[in-house]
């Protein structure tokens, strides 16, 4: 079946579009004031860790098929051959598989688009930024049309208005030599045990009792021992050190 693009069943005016945007910006200032981090929650990637392996094998199954079989990606293949340098280093299963996943960047691209016209329609974006005159964290004077849109939740809302300030306040990259710290000192223990961070966010949930695919049992231990060490020395809880780990994408 082809996919349809979801569309809304609620058709706003422009007032109502307006009167929507400024009551869900005020709403949000409001939560700033509680607790900053509440305009930016993201799912964790355990939670898509099984869409993505499907999303993974599908492309992979994808891309050895149409190599080998003839249709438009094993003639791109072929009018496109490699240089002389890269001659049997790159097989043609692989670059298949690139060229799928270029096209799946660029259409989740397009759909992601889409999700700011689900309600408020083709100009969302352009409305957003000429009803913000003060960014909903920080609160000082924004440009007309300068706003930096953020999504508070990536689950359809739409965006809010933010200052260059305000959206490196939420996203963690503001110069606080807290959290600046607090990186490099995680990061330190990092390197030392040449751990990645996917090992510490396992690590953390096996520490909580949650299930977490390790490849081997020792793995499962040295990802443990790195998430005590960090827990130790930066006085983070788990649940801490898995909620710093998403406001940093990592």
């Amino acid at each position: 079946m082809p996919y349809k693009r979801p569309e809304s069943n609620h058709s706003l005016d422009k007032e109502q579009r307006a009167a929507l945007l400024q009551s869900y910006f005020d709403h949000y200032r409001e939560a700033a004031k509680i607790d900053e981090q509440a305009l930016n929650q993201k799912l964790s990637r355990e939670a898509s860790a099984d869409l993505l392996d499907r999303i993974g094998c599908l492309l992979l199954a994808h891309a050895t098929a149409a190599a080998n079989a003839p249709g438009p990606v094993r003639d791109f293949l072929t009018t496109n051959p490699l240089p002389k340098p890269l001659e049997g280093l790159l097989p043609d299963d692989f670059r298949a598989f690139c060229l799928a996943l270029n096209a799946l960047k660029q259409w989740l691209a397009a759909e992601q688009a889409a999700t700011d016209r689900y309600l408020l329609g083709n100009k969302a974006r352009e409305e957003c930024r000429a009803l913000a005159t003060t960014c909903v964290v920080t609160g000082e004077p924004l440009a007309p049309g300068k706003a930096e849109l953020h999504h508070p939740v990536r689950d359809g809302r739409p965006p809010i208005p933010l200052s260059k300030c305000g959206h490196a306040r939420l996203e963690g990259q503001a110069g606080s030599s807290n959290k600046d710290s607090l990186h490099a000192k995680i990061l330190a223990i990092k390197r030392q045990l040449k751990r990645s961070w996917p090992h510490l966010r396992k690590g953390c949930f096996s520490l909580l009792g949650k299930a977490a695919s390790h490849s081997t049992p020792a793995i499962a231990a040295s990802s443990k021992a790195f998430a005590r060490k960090v827990a130790k020395e930066t006085g983070l809880t788990f649940e801490e050190i898995i909620a710093w780990l998403n406001t940093n994408n990592l």
